[in-house]
């Protein structure tokens, strides 16, 4: 890295001709796109960019201003301060406002870079943020919408934030947003992650029940999702169970969920495995005294449940699973019971023989 690109990029920025300093932001957002020391050598440059968001000519300056300083705070706390400390929120907030569908976009992906550390969270929450990002949610570009669930996932990650979510009625948008996207994609994951703390509230249960294909969406990316999103769609399954198990049992069942509770018991971690079967059992009928011939084994939850499912393709699925379910539950007994053998064995022969006390080493 040479110091003196640094150094003439920083006079450019700085300098009064607005031609000059257009090209300035349009270096740093380049010179800074992939480089950690590049944004470390231009955080002198936020003060001015910022000035370049205040007092901008034509969009043209605000895109070329808001796209350094985005590129400035990725993965840099520092500047992520110095940016809001310079007053950068209150023009990056109108252009989330705007009629401008690219800076609509680059504002939202602003905040998104901005949401990433604790220090800043409640600082854009108070700011008035989430409303604002709620609407994006719902009416913005495609990308925007993906920024602004991820940026709202991150906000609701500091105390008082989900409270705030919650007084915009997000379930609508959010599951709308997770049905139409890929189940396996970071998006859904998002979606799944806020649609989990949410679950905590009734009338966010509530509400994604009115949903049509609400339960359905977040049981397909339990199905097909990646292992962060399906504990996530396990975890807002679960929470809704723990509430009021008997208004949410036939709602859940209704939707094919055993299958992918099968495959996380056989194939998630060890909290997904505890998580699964814990709803297993809870999605169980459980009026009637349990009988002493059927323990409350997995198996027996899983059948029992299988048998109240209804359409032959998805009972044939379920039983297939549950074979497999025991299979490895027999393997693992009986590698458990190997390994136990082949600890046990030479004491067992050295008693049995009389043989002298092995030493250790």
């Amino acid at each position: 890295m040479s110091c003196s690109i640094v150094e003439k990029t920083l006079y450019l920025i700085l300098s009064d001709d607005p031609i000059l300093k257009l090209q300035g932001a349009r270096d740093i957002r380049r010179l800074t796109e992939s480089s950690l020391r590049y944004r470390r050598h231009f955080s002198d440059a936020v003060k001015p960019l910022v000035d370049m968001l205040r007092n901008s000519p034509s969009v043209e300056y605000n895109e070329a201003a808001l796209l350094a300083l985005l590129n400035l705070s990725v993965k840099d706390e520092g500047n992520k301060k110095s940016i809001i400390d310079a007053g950068a929120l209150e023009p990056i907030i109108g252009f989330l406002q705007s009629e401008n569908a690219n800076l609509q976009e680059h504002a939202t992906a602003s905040l998104l870079t901005l949401s990433a550390s604790s220090v800043t969270k409640p600082i854009l929450s108070s700011f008035g943020v989430i409303p604002l990002l709620m609407d994006i949610l719902r009416c913005g570009s495609p990308q925007a919408k993906v920024d602004s669930i991820i940026t709202l996932y991150n906000l609701s990650t500091s105390q008082g934030n989900l409270t705030l979510i919650l007084q915009t009625e997000p379930i609508p948008s959010i599951v709308t947003l997770l049905k139409s996207c890929k189940k396996s994609s970071k998006t859904a994951e998002k979606c799944t992650a806020l649609l989990e703390s949410l679950m905590s509230y009734d009338e966010c249960r509530k509400a994604l029940t009115s949903e049509e294909g609400g339960i359905l969406a977040i049981v397909e990316v339990l199905e097909i999702g990646s292992l962060q999103s399906r504990e996530h769609a396990l975890g807002a399954l679960l929470t809704m169970c723990q509430s009021d198990i008997c208004k949410y049992r036939e709602l859940i069942l209704r939707e094919g969920v055993v299958p992918g509770l099968l495959v996380l018991t056989v194939k998630g971690t060890t909290k997904s495995k505890e998580k699964s079967q814990t709803l297993l059992r809870l999605l169980r009928n459980t009026p009637c005294e349990r009988s002493q011939l059927q323990p409350d084994t997995l198996e027996n939850i899983v059948s029992n449940l299988i048998s109240q499912i209804d359409g032959k393709e998805q009972t044939g699925k379920a039983q297939g699973l549950l074979s497999e379910v025991i299979q490895v539950s027999m393997n693992q007994s009986l590698r458990r019971l190997h390994q136990r053998a082949t600890v046990c064995t030479p004491v067992d022969l050295s008693i049995a023989g009389g043989a002298s006390t092995i030493s250790s080493t």
